[in-house]
């Protein structure tokens, strides 16, 4: 009597071993190229920011900041050493406040016009809105500064000037940001308020607001992060007052303390601190949902 055996079937885990030990470099690469570049560009972008931090906690032999010698809280103790330093500062912070506070409410606005409503001149309006990000600042500069020459004189040039044309350009980016939270909010929940007999006000206040608040906060945010830092266009239209931006320039030419390196920590550390809250309240928000 014979008896008849199957043939032996290969394992899946001995099957699938001699196929991983054949996988060429070429797979193995094309698996990690992203996780490397990605780390790659985050340590290039980062890299500046903590050498910023590293040289504040820095004593320089001199007027320059730019080589370590010895590790020193000095500067710290006393980030508004230069009294001219602190006043450029405060000045920065004055007209990037008003510039994003006017910027936003009218950026929002207009963003909410060019969404909800069709009208004739809206293609040509939506195109007039890249124009401040796409001129370039030198030009933009130069063009406000000869403006306000022939309206209010070369002596009118200050505070007002500079806060007028940092609101001008940072009304393009808030629509932008603005728009695109816009445009990717499901309209069927303000329907929905509206079925259940919500007033326009109503809808949009507990709605339609809370819904654009993420849009309206980063655009805020990146308002407020462009013109403190703008420098181009300030420089044309600043007259005889000096930002941060513009101190920190003529720094470069005269002077360069640590203080300024504590500065740039502060700003570090308070972003790096506003994100982390938004993300904080943001998972906290989802997690009542």
């Amino acid at each position: 009597m014979t008896t008849l055996t199957t043939p032996a079937v290969p394992s899946a885990t001995g099957a699938a071993a001699p196929e991983a030990r054949r996988r060429s470099p070429l797979a193995w690469i094309r698996e990690h190229i992203l996780p490397a570049v990605t780390a790659v560009i985050f340590v290039f972008m980062l890299l500046p920011n903590a050498v910023i931090l590293w040289m504040s906690f820095n004593k320089p032999v001199g007027k320059f900041d730019y080589v370590w010698h010895q590790f020193s809280l000095d500067a710290w103790k006393n980030p508004c050493a230069n009294s001219q330093m602190c006043h450029s500062i405060g000045l920065s912070l004055q007209i990037g406040t008003i510039a994003t506070i006017v910027a936003t409410v009218l950026g929002t606005m207009i963003a909410f016009a060019m969404v909800r409503h069709r009208f004739k001149a809206r293609s040509g309006i939506n195109a007039l809105l890249f124009l401040p990000m796409a001129a370039p600042e030198v030009v933009m500069g130069a063009t406000l500064a000869a403006m306000f020459f022939n309206t209010i004189g070369p002596g009118g040039l200050g505070f007002w000037t500079i806060t007028i044309a940092h609101i001008m350009f940072c009304v393009s980016y808030v629509v932008v940001t603005v728009k695109s939270r816009l445009a990717g909010m499901d309209p069927t929940l303000e329907h929905a308020a509206q079925d259940l007999y919500a007033t326009p006000a109503q809808t949009f206040i507990k709605v339609t607001l809370p819904l654009v608040a993420p849009g309206i906060a980063a655009a805020a945010l990146l308002a407020f992060a462009l013109s403190v830092d703008d420098y181009i266009i300030t420089a044309f239209t600043a007259g005889n007052l000096e930002t941060f931006p513009m101190y920190i320039w003529g720094s470069v030419q005269r002077a360069y303390p640590a203080q300024i390196d504590v500065i740039g920590s502060l700003m570090l550390i308070g972003t790096m601190a506003v994100i982390a809250l938004s993300q904080v309240l943001g998972r906290a928000r989802s997690a009542r949902r």
